[in-house]
Order: structure tokens, then sequence, then C-alpha cells
């Protein structure tokens, strides 16, 4: 949800801005996002939305139209670049600008008004209160809060702390991927969040559909993993959010029996608490008709498991080389032994996932093959690869256990009479982009479709 405040005596825009942005000169912004026609005069009690922006700055050619169609996709829109940098005041003509100039983007988007939708319904949505109504109708220069089916309205939003997250970091000067750095009482250190955009999400106004996409284990893998696997390529054009969070090096989607170096919670930050952050940050169906869980290795049994212990969550599974049996031990080790084993060394620091012995009711709890039931009415895809490399024992050990692994799981389906789609494919333990590109329109079948 966008950040606001309420005014107290004595407070000031440009105080309000220092404090918000740390830059009171940013008064203009929370100006134009509110509709306040003098900022000199604001009284105390008024509430306040506080948008995210960001600064580009003018190239030689450019035009506050030419950067309001980059942005907002409305050239028209130029009007809110010159106010919210403080470049014009309500009623001034759109000015030009020379190269070199700072333009404050604010945050918004344009919004379609739907059939026997009113300025209060759409402030409750978007919002969280309709009393909200009677800014939005002053920010979009409206002389009461009547609005008609068809009309485009522009509504400023932003991303702020919640469900026990607090932005410690955040970049959002690309177009498609955000990033953020959480800190939360659920791990030890502060996790990243990649969140990649569809191409027209500033500037359709639909509501998304989004894919949890999770990583594999080890140290070279963590929220950025699937950036540099070409994942703005693999979904152009698509009509849905990826949300792609840090799992630790081997957290294995868990929140471990056992750990010596304070929590590692990753169960807990990923399903308390990052969900809801995503739903009231961006524009998601938040329901499980409208996500799908996802993931390579380590990450596709975190996607089967969350499945098997949240299926109300997730409508559509996918496991690229993800093990779907914990019990497994032909060839040994298990999936469990592993899970602990790599636990304990890279993140637990002698910890573990399942406990030595083993928790057996947390084994029987997290493991995919002992709830077949869940995955009934799930969109099920399943990847494994045929010929691990032969001198590569890592590959050998892992590969040889996702085959073996989901075809006992397939077994399983078929015998429940649940589908999955499933493909055998040669190679070893690594991520396949085509793969993916086959995976991404069965998941966008399955989820309920952007609007």
């Amino acid at each position: 949800m966008v950040r606001t405040t309420v005014l107290e005596a004595g407070d000031t825009l440009s105080g309000v801005a220092e404090q918000a942005y740390g830059d009171a000169d940013r008064y203009p912004l929370i100006a134009t996002a509110n509709g306040i026609p003098d900022p000199d005069v604001v009284p105390a009690g008024l509430a306040l939305i506080l948008p995210d922006y960001t600064e580009v700055t003018a190239a030689p050619g450019d035009t506050l139209a030419a950067l309001a169609d980059r942005h907002y996709g409305d050239p028209a829109a130029a009007w809110v670049l010159a106010r919210a940098s403080g470049l014009a005041g309500p009623g001034d003509p759109v000015p030009d600008i020379a190269p070199g100039t700072t333009v404050v983007v604010a945050d918004l988007t344009r919004y379609t008004v739907g059939a026997d939708e009113t300025l209060a319904d759409i402030a409750a949505r978007w919002y969280g209160d309709s009393g909200w109504a009677a800014t939005l109708a002053a920010a979009n220069g409206l002389p009461d809060e009547t609005v008609t089916a068809g009309q485009v309205l522009l509504l400023f939003s932003g991303r702020s702390d919640g469900n026990g997250l607090t932005i410690v970091d955040r970049n959002e000067n690309d177009s498609r991927l955000w990033y953020y750095r959480f800190a939360t009482a659920a791990v030890g250190w502060n996790p990243g969040v990649n969140v990649l955009l569809p191409d027209d999400y500033h500037t359709s106004g639909h509501t998304y559909p989004v894919l949890y996409l999770f990583h594999g284990g080890g140290t070279d893998q963590d929220f950025r993993t699937f950036d540099q696997l070409g994942i703005r390529d693999l979904t152009a054009g698509a009509p849905i959010i990826v949300v792609m969070p840090d799992g630790g090096h081997a957290g294995w989607y868990s929140n471990p029996v056992s750990s010596f170096v304070g929590p590692r919670n990753w169960e807990t930050f990923h399903i308390d608490q990052l969900i809801g952050w995503i739903d009231g940050n961006f524009r998601t169906w938040n329901d499980g008709g409208g996500r799908a869980a996802g993931g390579f290795s380590m990450g596709g049994f975190g996607a089967l498991k969350y499945t098997t212990e949240y299926p109300w969550l997730f409508a559509s599974v996918s496991a690229h080389s993800g093990p779907p049996s914990l019990r497994r031990n032909n060839p040994p080790p298990t999936v469990v032994d592993w899970a602990n084993l790599s636990a304990a060394v890279l993140d637990l620091a002698g910890g573990t996932i399942y406990g030595v012995p083993w928790n057996q009711a947390r084994v029987s709890a997290d493991n995919p093959v002992e709830h077949i039931e869940n995955f009934r009415d799930h969109r099920i895809f399943l990847v494994a690869g045929t010929s691990p490399d032969p001198i590569n024992w890592f590959d050998q050990m892992n590969e040889t256990h996702v085959l073996a692994g989901q075809r006992e799981f397939r077994a399983d389906l078929a015998a429940a009479g649940i589908p999955c789609e499933w493909h055998e494919v040669p190679g070893g333990h690594y991520f396949r982009p085509e793969m993916f590109r086959l995976d991404l329109p069965g998941i966008l079948a399955r989820l309920r479709p952007a609007g």
C-alpha cells in the first residue's frame, strides 16, 4: 500500500517531504498527488498520500510529453511530471525542458473506471479506505466525486512496510525489475526480493496473476539467480508478475528444526509475510486462483512443498529438476539427509532442517508424495534430466534422485486420477530456459487472467 500520513499542527509539505523522502524539495510531488493547489496552505489534520517516485535526467530532445508517454503511456500526463517536478503549478502550461533537467516521475497508474464503479469504490480498492475519494477527485482535477464508466483516472501509488517486513533497501529505476531488501524477524539477515513486472504494468491499470519463482541451493544462488538466467526475456509480453525471493543457500523453503545462527525461517518469510506484502503493494489477484509456485532444484522442491502444505494458496505448481520425494533412498543419501547436511554446512552452522534423528512428523508434513490429494485440481508441471554427467558426482546424485522421485510422484498422481504434464529431457541438473518457455503458457492458462 502507498504510504500515508496526517498533518499535525505546524507541519509543512516540505517538512513532510524531508521526513518521507529525505529531500524537502520533493514537496511538489506531495502537492500533486493530493491535489493541493497551494503548498503553503495545508491545514492540520489533512491526510496525505505519499507516492513513490523515480528521478530521470532529460536527454537532448526530450520533452515532458515524450517522457509522460514513455513512463505512463500517455503524453497528456505531461502535466503530472511538470507539477511533481516543481516545473509548473496548477493551471500553468507544460514548459519546455533543457537537457540535464531532473524530472520527478511519480509512481502512478492510469485506471479506467468500470461500469457502476464509484470513486469511493476505487479509493477503497486502491488505498483500503473509501475516504480517499475526495483526494482522488482533487488529484485528478475533478469538480466533485462523480465519475463515469470509461473515464481514465491517475492513481498515485507506492510500496510501504507491512506484514512484518520493513524495507531497508530498494531500487525501482528499471521499468520492469524492481528490487527490495527487507528486515524481518523471520530471518536473521535482510533477504532480497526481485519483482518482475509485466511490460504494461504502469499503463494498463490491470490486476495480474503472480508466479512465485524459487531459486536452487548453493552459495551462488539467491534472489538474483533467475534474472541472471534471462527471466526478463523469458517473460517478455507475458501478463504476469514474477516474484523471486531469497531462500538461503540451503534454506530448503522451511523453518529449520535447529539453527545456531539465529532465525532462518524461510517458510514464515515467504508464506506468512511476503505473499501478503506483494498483494498489499502490487495489483495482484489475492487468492489461490491468481498464484503459481515454481522453481529449480531446491526451489522446485520448495514450490511442491508449499503447494503440499498450502494447496489453497496456489493453482499451478512447477518443479524444474525439483525432487518431490524426501524419503527416497535409492541411491543414498535421501533428500532429507542432503537437506540436513547442506543446511548445516551452508546456512545453520550445524543446525538442521529436519533434525537428527529426523523429526518424522515434519518430514511427512513436507513430503509431496505423502499428500497426493493436495494436488488435485492443480496444474502440475515436472521436468527432469535423464543423462547427468557420469563423472560429476553432484550432477549424478541430484538428477538421479530428481528423476526417480518424479517418476514415483507421477505414478502416485496417475493412480489417484490427477493429471500432470511431465518432461524427461537429456542432460543433468541445470535450469532449462526452453522448458520454462514451455511451462509459462500453461501457468497463464490456469491462473486468473490479467484484467
